[in-house]
């Protein structure tokens, strides 16, 4: 028998005498028939960082009689991954380079016996019998054997893996809930699903990212394998989060989960953009229809929403001389309850002349306060104290966008809400200086970049792709269909077949 016991168990018995019988209990076979907790302190997450699944074995068996090994070969990983569950022993991969870990890892065990996928040429395990395993017994997706089907892909394999039956023997441990994506090894999956773990298999490495998942993190302690999930402490920190409500649509992210279709404007009318052209109800119900266009097209949720433009960049140096129009938040409070109500997301977009972000953000405090309530800073109205708006095209320094995320980033934490949309416009590459030095180290807020490029497609594409060049991977792409200015205006199904990643966000003006 293969006995997968914890590193630091907490042992229960019903009786004294119970509790003296395992006290002088040593043996695996001793630990047959009572359950043991695995001990954790708050929500951890193993890295795995080289994939072998080594950390994970360790961290989840004590000992075993069998280590299964598999090459890279991800045909001969699921037939491992099938082979350890069925055995209840843990499993690693073979990289033709880590054997010495492999063999500390066999030691560790206890293992005098490992059975291997693939070739394991290399492998020098000396005291410890090596038997090939049948990898021609896999299964693919559809259910053939693998040998007669081309190889799965990684994605694949987890997915497998993930959705195995446990029917191996009694699992002496018990662990908390295991959450997984498809980037996850898996040898690690296969080594949790070994040792009895429920593992959930997540489509992004927040626990925010279901209503499923937000509601399992709440209720204890769960252990995340892979280094996409950040360390544990990144980990526990967006568990805490989870606690802070949903958004529409479900789960705790703006993105990704749902898409937005969005109108963009300013309530004096239509000279600022389509939301304004009709009263906030009518305005949703124009909104709607667009979204019934768009849904049909993802299997995301599509949700409707506007982009105000709370602050409006002036020629006129007003009476404060920042040369931007600062309105009241009443003004602008039928709108977000008339996006609110139909189930919708607002962003309030500023253009600050020659204030700044920071302090207009700040005059919207409380509308922010809303949980579906984001931001936009737009650096083509961003002048310097010598500039005229509409003279030429604004630019922001990455510590002025820097700045206003963290204080927003702050307004969440300080006011327990979901996650906040922080968007950036840019249709050139001087409006957004040392872009690489924006900080996205938030889980507070979803990082948009939103593409305001217009005219011919050929144009909009040449923009959409030099924006996107070097753009770190934490960043979500938005995109703007102008009905005027575009010749022609993208049609949905051009903006979410033909535009290359689909954006997340798209306004219409």
């Amino acid at each position: 028998m293969t006995a997968a016991v914890a590193v630091g168990l907490t042992l229960t018995a019903c009786t004294d005498a119970a509790e003296e019988n395992q006290e002088n209990t040593t043996s695996a076979a001793g630990a047959e028939d009572q359950e043991h907790t695995l001990e954790t302190d708050g929500p951890e997450a193993i890295a795995d960082s080289d994939g072998s699944g080594l950390e994970v074995s360790a961290r989840f068996f004590e000992e075993a009689d069998t280590l299964v090994v598999a090459d890279r070969d991800y045909a001969n990983q699921l037939a491992a991954a099938q082979a350890a569950v069925e055995r209840s022993a843990p499993m690693a991969l073979f990289t033709g380079d880590n054997g010495e870990d492999v063999a500390a890892e066999v030691d560790r065990l206890g293992a005098g016996e490992v059975l291997t996928f693939g070739d394991t040429a290399g492998l020098e395990l000396p005291d410890t019998d090596i038997t090939p395993g049948d990898d021609a017994g896999a299964e693919n997706p559809e259910g053939t054997d693998a040998a007669d089907a081309a190889t799965p892909t990684h994605a694949e394999v987890v997915e497998q893996i993930a959705a195995l039956d446990a029917t191996g023997e009694d699992h002496p441990v018990s662990l908390p809930p295991i959450m997984v994506t498809d980037a996850s090894s898996p040898a690690s999956v296969a080594t949790a699903k070994a040792a009895g773990g429920e593992v959930h298999l997540l489509s992004h490495p927040d626990p925010r990212i279901t209503s499923e998942s937000m509601e399992l993190v709440q209720n204890g302690d769960t252990i995340a394998l892979g280094a996409q999930f950040g360390s544990s402490e990144d980990y526990a920190e967006r568990v805490d989060l989870a606690a802070n409500g949903e958004l529409p649509g479900g789960g705790g992210l703006v993105f990704p989960g749902r898409r937005m279709i969005a109108f963009y404007g300013h309530p004096s009318g239509s000279a600022l953009g389509v939301m304004g052209e009709q009263p906030p109800v009518e305005a949703v119900d124009r909104v709607a229809a667009h979204v019934e266009n768009y849904q049909p097209l993802d299997e995301q949720p599509v949700i409707p929403a506007f982009e105000i433009i709370v602050t409006v960049a002036s020629e006129y140096p007003g009476e404060d001389g920042n040369y931007s129009n600062e309105f009241p938040q009443e003004d602008y409070v039928g709108y977000v309850d008339a996006i609110t109500e139909a189930g919708g997301y607002a962003v309030l977009d500023l253009q600050p002349g020659r204030a700044t972000f920071l302090e207009q953000a700040k005059l919207y405090e409380d509308l922010l306060k809303r949980p579906n309530v984001g931001l936009a800073v737009d650096p083509e109205w961003n002048i310097g104290p010598e500039e005229m708006p509409m003279q030429r095209i604004g630019h922001a320094e990455a510590w002025e966008i820097n700045e206003t995320a963290e204080w927003l980033a702050d307004l969440v934490q300080e006011n327990d809400l979901p996650q906040k949309m922080f968007i950036v416009h840019q249709f050139q590459h001087q409006m957004v200086r040392d872009r690489d030095q924006l900080d996205t180290s938030h889980p507070e807020l979803a990082f948009v970049l939103h593409a305001d490029g217009n005219g011919t497609p050929e144009l909009k594409f040449e923009t959409w792709n030099a924006l996107r060049e070097g753009l770190s991977d934490d960043w979500f792409m938005a995109w703007k269909n102008f009905i005027d200015e575009d010749t022609p205006t993208f049609t949905p199904e051009q903006t979410y077949n033909e535009v290359d990643p689909r954006p997340w966000f798209v306004s219409y003006q």
